[in-house]
């Protein structure tokens, strides 16, 4: 495969047998490939991963939303994510000689077809975005599914495809491209949210934290703890080590245990190796070093 695009949908559900149906849609898209599928209660989204050639991301992204257009009801979702609608945001990321440009069109493309096959509004944001303030998900999302109706008729807020009222099951859509990014939550061992969200807040850039993170903060009944949810969209420009530390320090001031991490969705490996050079001290880990990448790099050369 000469082009390699990945998408990443993410879906306004965590029910079984609705998650099934959308990535069974994905599969059966000739030359496209699943990597990776995540959902849970609390946050009660469903975000995939698949790559493809630019012809075959594209179907399975449109052929994923109407799946989950005819299957989703906005109007009884519950979560506690930010969300608009039952495809709530689709972006298109460069991995393998596909510009981030390219996949701008890809994203045009997308929004334009699912308006006209399914009457969804459809933002564009990021680089696809008319502007930069139009560009911001958090500006997008305000007031969430809930206050929709009411942002769509605002001539500042109208989508950039579609009709200017929300598809009466699944809202609107987002979509847009952008770089290889990392998500990273980490949970803390107190129910708290009052001090999970003051922590959140500190780490968030727009509200006085770190350069290239958004992060939220959630409660998971079932185990009496919350989570740090994070999105670091330039993970070399701040890497996830300085994200994490101070993040743990914000935790000492309230005296909150860190009792685990996790990676959301796929890890890029250069986020990967930031956090072992620095916890590790290790003076020469790059790709190179990295066994696997190695042994697929001699097998290329063989075949050349």
């Amino acid at each position: 495969m000469n082009q390699i695009v990945e998408c990443i949908p993410n879906f306004s559900t965590s029910i079984p047998n609705v998650v099934e149906a959308i990535l069974k849609v994905v599969t059966q898209v000739e030359n496209t490939y699943l990597l990776d599928h995540t959902y849970d209660s609390y946050y009660n989204r469903l975000v995939v991963s698949f790559v493809g050639d630019k012809k075959a991301v594209l179907t399975a992204a449109l052929d994923s939303a109407g799946k989950a257009v005819e299957l989703i009801d906005m109007n009884r979702h519950r979560g506690q994510h930010p969300r608009i609608g039952a495809v709530d945001v689709v972006p298109f990321i460069p991995i393998q000689n596909v510009s981030l440009d390219e996949c701008i069109e890809l994203a045009k493309r997308f929004g334009e077809e699912l308006a006209d096959r399914w009457k969804v509004p459809v933002y564009l944001y990021g680089p696809a975005a008319v502007s930069p303030q139009r560009g911001d998900l958090d500006w997008i999302r305000l007031g969430d599914y809930e206050a929709l109706s009411e942002i769509l008729c605002q001539p500042e807020r109208r989508p950039d495809f579609g009709p200017s009222t929300p598809h009466p099951t699944a809202g609107a859509t987002i979509t847009g491209a952008r770089h290889p990014m990392a998500g990273f939550n980490v949970n803390l061992g107190t129910p708290d949210i009052r001090i999970a969200k003051k922590i959140a807040r500190a780490l968030h850039a727009k509200k006085g934290g770190l350069a290239s993170v958004k992060a939220m903060a959630a409660e998971i009944p079932e185990k009496r703890i919350t989570q740090i949810g994070m999105s670091i969209s330039d993970y070399q420009k701040t890497p996830l080590y300085r994200v994490f530390e101070l993040l743990r320090l914000e935790a000492r001031r309230y005296n909150v245990p860190i009792i685990g991490s996790e990676f959301c969705g796929l890890a890029p490996l250069q986020a990967v190796i930031d956090i072992a050079n620095y916890y590790l001290k290790i003076d020469n880990l790059n790709e190179d070093k990295v066994l696997e990448i190695a042994v697929k790099r001699a097998i290329e050369k063989g075949r050349e």
